[in-house]
């Protein structure tokens, strides 16, 4: 038996009943391939633990005020000041920290996510690196004894594995 879809096109009958189902998994199986985004540290509901990111290349951790605040990627930010908002705003990418703001060091060694402490960091070639800090483990001395640039192309290895939702 053929059935008239849209009044122009004729097909059978047990393909118009599977088409509307058809479509549905493509379009599930493409937003799961496609919505999938980097898995972030928000501890305390923002990232960096509520540090201002674009405080950082300042060299300075500052903890960002409620009233500064902006979203990029489905995950909040805090600023210490209109400024820093306004240079968040107009180029995100540069300061969002690596591995999702994970520590550096436990991304590299171990492949493994792991809290920061976010006083502890390092600006390397223009990027934000984030560190667990706690006790006598202060895990940006050993990056920085361990070689940063072998620890950072692992990181950047295991991220890939690892970085998504």
């Amino acid at each position: 038996m053929l059935v008239k879809l849209r009044n122009w096109i004729k097909v059978p009958e047990f393909i118009s009943m599977k088409l509307p189902l058809s479509i549905f998994v493509v379009l599930w199986i493409g937003a799961i391939g496609f919505g999938q985004s980097v898995d972030y540290n928000t501890k305390k509901g923002y990232v960096a633990n509520g540090y201002d990111v674009v405080s950082y290349f300042d060299g300075e951790a500052l903890e960002g005020k409620k009233e500064y605040t902006a979203e990029n990627d489905g995950v909040k930010y805090k600023f210490a000041n209109p400024t820093n908002l306004e240079k968040f705003q107009a180029n995100p990418g540069k300061y969002i920290p690596k591995y999702g703001g994970y520590c550096a060091y436990a991304v590299g060694a171990y492949g493994k996510k792991v809290s920061v402490n976010p006083e502890t960091f390092e600006i390397r070639d223009g990027e934000l690196y984030l560190f667990y800090n706690s006790g006598k483990n202060n895990t940006l001395e050993s990056w920085l004894a361990e070689s940063p640039e072998t620890l950072k192309e692992k990181a950047d290895k295991n991220w890939e594995k690892i970085g998504s939702k």
